[in-house]
C-alpha cells in the first residue's frame, strides 16, 4: 500500500469513527431531549396516538385522558381542576402546550421518553395500543383541600412539606382557573380563555406557591436571623438587646417601630427569645446589624435562599442579596427591605428547623407507574444540606412554640398539640400588607411544615395581620395532615 493510500485509509477511518460517534450520540444520549423538543413534529403527532398516563394522588386520578372524536384521539380531563391546577398544569394537544406536572413529566405521561422503549417493544409484540405511564404524586388530598378551601377568595398560596422527607403534601395558589378550559381541542376557545387569564390583574396564571411576584417574608424571616445568631455561638435565646420604642436605621434618618408602637415588653432590654415570641421588629433589627449581612445570608442560603428548586416544577429563587448596607441589613432582621421569598422557601425554613437542622430537597413525584402497575421509576428522598446543628434548631423551635402558645402566632393553636410557628405582616409601602405564617407540628415529632402567604392584606388593606388571617389557614392544613 502506498503512503497516499495509507493516509487516505486513515482519514476514511477517522471519518467513519466520527460519523459513528455522532449518530450514536444523537440516538442514545440526546434521544430523550430531541423527542421532547417542542419543534419535533413527528414525536408530537405520535404522542396524540397514545393515551396519556394519569396523574395520581392518594390512589385517585386527578388528570386522565378519555377518547375523543377528533384528530387528537384523546381529551385531557381534570378533576377538581382549580384546586389541583398549580400542580397539574394543563395539556393541550391542539396548541401543543403544557404546564405544571404535565410539562415536567411529559416524557413519561406521553409515553415518548426513553423509559417507554420497552413498553413500545411490548406493544408491538402484543398488538395492544401503547399508553403513557402514570405519575404518582406525594400530595395529600385532605391537606390540599383544606388549604384550597381555607384560602377561598383570597389571593395567596400554601405549601406544606413533610420535614423528614421533603415530600410536598400540599401546593395551592389562588386565584386559580379551570384547566379543562385550556385543555380543550377547540384552539379558538382555548386561546380566548388564555387571553382573559393573561389580562386578569389578579394573575391567576401565576403559581404563587413557587413563583410569581415574590413578596417580602416579613417577620417569618426572624427565625432565620435567630438561627444565624444562635449558630454563631455568640448569642443564646436569653441574650438581651436594647428595647427602645423607636430605632433609627444606621446611616439613615428613617425610624423603625414595633407593630405595637411601643417597646417589646416592659423592660429596658429584651431577650432574643421574647423578641421572636412577641414578633418585635426593633430588637431583631439591632441583632441583624450586630450579626452582619454575611452571617444572615450564609444561614439563609443554607436554608435554600438564592437557589431554584426542581420539584420537578421549577421554583423562582428566594432572595437575600449581597452587600447590604447596615440600614438594609437592619430591615432584613424582620424580613423587609430587599429580602423576598416564596411560600415553598418559607416552608423549607420551617421544615429544616423541624428536622433537627437538616433541609431536605422538596419533591412532589413519588413514582412513575407502568401500564401493568409496576414501578417504572421511583424518586428517592435527598438532602439539600445541614443548615444548623440540632441544638440550634431546638432553640429556635422553643421560641416558635412560645410564639404560638403565648405570643404573636396564637391563631395557629391546636388543642393537645404543640405547634411551632411564626407570623409575618410585611409592609409594601402605601399598598396593603402581605400576610404570612410558617411553622410545623407536632413540635416534638414534626409531621408537617407549612407556609402561608396572603397578598393584598387579605382584603383588609393595612389592617389585617399574619396572625388573624394566615395563621388560621395554616392551622386547618396542619389539622388535615394530622387527621384532626
Amino acid at each position: 500500500m502506498t503512503k497516499e493510500l495509507r493516509r487516505l485509509s486513515i482519514v476514511m477511518l477517522f471519518m467513519f469513527i466520527a460519523l459513528f460517534a455522532a449518530t450514536s450520540w444523537i440516538q442514545v444520549v440526546e434521544a430523550d431531549s430531541l423527542a421532547q423538543n417542542s419543534h419535533n413534529k413527528r414525536t408530537r403527532l405520535d404522542s396524540y396516538e397514545i393515551q396519556r398516563g394519569s396523574i395520581i394522588v392518594d390512589g385517585a386520578a386527578i388528570a386522565t385522558s378519555v377518547p375523543s372524536d377528533d384528530t387528537y384521539k384523546f381529551q385531557r380531563v381534570y378533576s377538581d381542576a382549580p384546586m389541583w391546577e398549580p400542580v397539574t398544569g394543563y395539556f393541550n394537544a391542539a396548541l401543543n402546550s403544557q404546564t405544571g406536572i404535565e410539562q415536567a413529566m411529559n416524557a413519561d405521561l406521553s409515553g415518548t421518553g426513553s423509559n417507554a422503549f420497552l413498553a413500545e417493544i411490548e406493544r408491538i409484540l402484543s398488538g395492544q395500543p401503547q399508553r403513557g405511564f402514570s405519575v404518582e404524586l406525594s400530595l395529600n388530598t385532605a391537606a390540599q383541600k383544606a388549604a384550597y378551601e381555607a384560602l377561598g377568595d383570597l389571593k395567596g398560596a400554601v405549601v406544606a412539606i413533610d420535614p423528614k422527607t421533603g415530600r410536598i403534601l400540599a401546593m395551592v395558589s389562588t386565584p386559580g382557573f379551570d384547566t379543562n378550559l385550556l385543555a380543550t381541542h377547540d384552539a379558538d376557545a382555548a386561546n380566548s380563555v388564555y387571553d382573559q387569564l393573561i389580562a386578569d390583574p389578579n394573575k391567576p396564571l401565576s403559581n404563587r406557591a413557587i413563583a410569581g411576584d415574590l413578596n417580602p417574608p416579613g417577620s417569618t424571616f426572624k427565625i432565620v436571623v435567630a438561627a444565624a445568631a444562635f449558630a454563631s455561638g455568640e448569642w443564646t435565646p436569653q441574650s438581651t438587646l436594647p428595647n427602645p420604642a423607636r430605632y433609627k436605621l444606621p446611616g439613615s434618618e428613617n425610624l423603625v417601630s414595633n407593630a405595637s408602637g411601643t417597646t417589646c415588653g416592659s423592660g429596658s432590654t429584651v431577650t432574643i427569645a421574647d423578641a421572636v415570641r412577641l414578633s418585635c421588629n426593633i430588637p431583631m433589627a439591632e441583632l441583624a446589624v450586630a450579626l452582619g449581612d454575611d452571617a444572615i445570608r450564609e444561614m439563609a442560603e443554607k436554608l435554600g435562599f438564592n437557589k431554584s428548586f426542581t420539584t420537578p416544577l421549577e421554583s423562582t429563587p428566594s432572595s437575600y442579596p449581597r452587600a447590604l448596607d447596615d440600614a438594609q441589613t437592619a430591615l432584613s432582621g424582620f424580613g423587609q427591605g430587599q429580602v423576598t421569598a416564596t411560600p415553598l422557601q418559607m416552608a423549607m425554613v420551617a421544615a429544616g428547623i423541624a428536622n433537627d437542622g437538616v433541609v431536605m430537597n422538596p419533591q412532589m413525584v413519588d413514582a412513575v407507574i407502568g401500564n401493568d402497575l409496576s414501578v417504572v421509576r421511583a424518586f428517592e428522598n435527598s438532602e439539600f444540606g445541614r443548615a444548623m446543628e440540632p441544638d440550634v434548631a431546638d432553640e429556635v423551635t422553643a421560641a416558635m412554640v412560645a410564639s404560638v402558645s403565648s405570643g404573636a402566632a396564637q391563631g395557629a393553636r391546636i388543642d393537645g398539640i404543640d405547634v411551632a410557628g411564626k407570623t409575618g405582616t410585611a409592609e409594601n409601602g402605601n399598598r396593603p400588607h402581605t400576610l404570612w405564617f410558617t411553622g410545623f407540628a407536632p413540635a416534638n415529632d414534626p409531621a408537617v411544615a407549612v407556609a402561608v402567604v396572603v397578598e393584598d392584606g387579605g382584603g383588609q388593606g393595612q389592617s389585617g395581620s399574619g396572625d388573624t388571617i394566615a395563621s388560621p389557614i395554616a392551622k386547618k392544613v396542619i389539622e388535615a395532615v394530622l387527621g384532626r
